[in-house]
């Protein structure tokens, strides 16, 4: 059993059937703090630990189980994740986006399925695409935005522009040739859905502003991306934007990777609570203690 301490932000769901949804085996998921005392693995979302404190955690009647294993789930940057202070000691495990978590679940992956499907480019009609909906003038990828929209057209949906299509944002990037995978904040690992469903699923290929080039090469291949590292300036970037849009040999050459492997994108939240099943499963008895949290999260 693994008990979810609270909902992620506060919202009940019905949680899936690990074995008919991802083929795990001998998991119950439940949201039932009755259910305190028999569970093997005890789910707490850090934003809502953030909102209600250190104090809603459990405490006195019934006792802590001896081998319960607490596990702290966070998929925001550390930039976004207020409170990590005064978590330590207090969890067993850790879940997040991070590759060195107990239990590593990222935004997406990419997988060789047994026969690769041939691979179809959608019709590209236009040029440069950017969905986002918090907008902060504060943020890197606004500020690299505003240089360099001033060298290219970029249209932009969301909070500050158009209007996205019916089929939502994989529908309406598809029709673009690059995508501006612009993460809110820069760290370690984080590389979010902005490049795997924006992206990779509406088959735009990334322009991405997060982690360095080598954090993303350690999930993609060098050759599916464009980091905006790779230029002295947003003018130049601009430059080769356009080389690219002229020039469709070199601008295929990006999806090159489709031939051996196929985009997972990652279902929030039954997937992730699922991987902690399965992951309680295969531990064993071993207990350990997150001893630094906020120093390890924020490195």
């Amino acid at each position: 059993t693994v008990l979810l301490w609270w909902e992620p932000f506060g919202r009940p769901r019905r949680l899936a059937d690990c074995r008919r949804h991802y083929n795990i085996s001998g998991c119950r998921l439940s949201a039932d703090r009755s259910r305190f005392a028999e569970a093997q693995a005890v789910l707490f979302h850090h934003r809502d630990l953030a909102r209600h404190g250190p104090g809603g955690l459990p405490r006195g009647s019934p006792p802590r189980p001896p081998r319960q294993r607490w596990v702290w789930m966070n998929f925001e940057s550390p930039s976004h994740s207020p409170g990590l202070r005064g978590l330590s000691g207090l969890f067993n495990w850790t879940m997040s986006y991070r590759r060195d978590s107990d239990v590593f679940v990222p935004y997406g992956y990419l997988y060789a399925p047994p026969a690769p499907r041939p691979f179809v480019l959608p019709r590209k009609t236009r040029l440069v695409a950017w969905v986002i909906s918090n907008w902060n003038e504060e943020h890197a990828r606004v500020r690299y935005y505003r240089q360099l929209k001033e060298h290219l057209p970029i249209d932009v949906y969301g909070a500050r522009g158009l209007a996205l299509a019916e089929g939502g944002v994989v529908e309406t990037v598809s029709a673009y040739k690059f995508y501006l995978a612009f993460e809110n904040s820069q760290h370690t690992d984080y590389i979010t859905e902005k490049l795997w469903r924006n992206a990779f699923s509406a088959s735009a290929v990334p322009v991405v502003l997060g982690p360095h080039r080598a954090n993303y090469e350690r999930f993609i291949p060098p050759d599916s991306f464009i980091h905006v590292d790779d230029f002295p300036s947003p003018r130049l970037l601009a430059t080769y934007l356009k080389f690219l849009d002229k020039n469709k040999p070199n601008y295929r050459r990006y999806f090159a990777w489709r031939k051996k492997y196929e985009v997972h994108v990652t279902s929030f939240w039954d997937e992730h609570f699922c991987k902690v099943c399965e992951a309680v499963r295969a531990a064993g008895n071993q207990i350990k203690i997150v001893q630094n949290l906020a120093t390890w999260f924020e490195s």
